[in-house]
């Protein structure tokens, strides 16, 4: 188990969650942040700071909260584990993520 960002994140990317993760496991995407599943340490130091609620523990997960669970996975996949968003800098979206209709700015 591991924390997801959800649908709250596309198109918002605060990034206050990446500052506060101790392992640098929050890869930024073209439209939202992603939560390394084979690299989180389950600290929830990402959890209450992010201001629109998107980031749960993923036994807590919505069904739509899983499918971005689920992009994050291929995501992580692609990328393997470089051990560092900071030295991997933005990451293509999913398809799932990168097909969502934009959000109004």
């Amino acid at each position: 188990m591991t924390y997801v960002i959800g649908l709250g994140c596309v198109d918002l990317k605060d990034k206050t969650c990446i500052k506060q993760c101790p392992v640098d496991c929050i890869y930024e995407g073209d439209r939202m942040m992603y939560i390394h599943p084979d690299e989180c340490i389950d600290c929830g130091a990402c959890e209450p700071v992010c201001p629109v609620n998107a980031i749960v523990y993923e036994s807590d997960a919505t069904e739509q909260d899983l499918l971005f669970a689920d992009a994050a996975r291929v995501l992580a996949d692609r990328i393997g584990s470089p051990r560092g968003a900071a030295s991997a800098g933005p990451v293509p979206d999913p398809e799932l993520v990168a097909a969502l209709p934009r959000s109004p700015q």
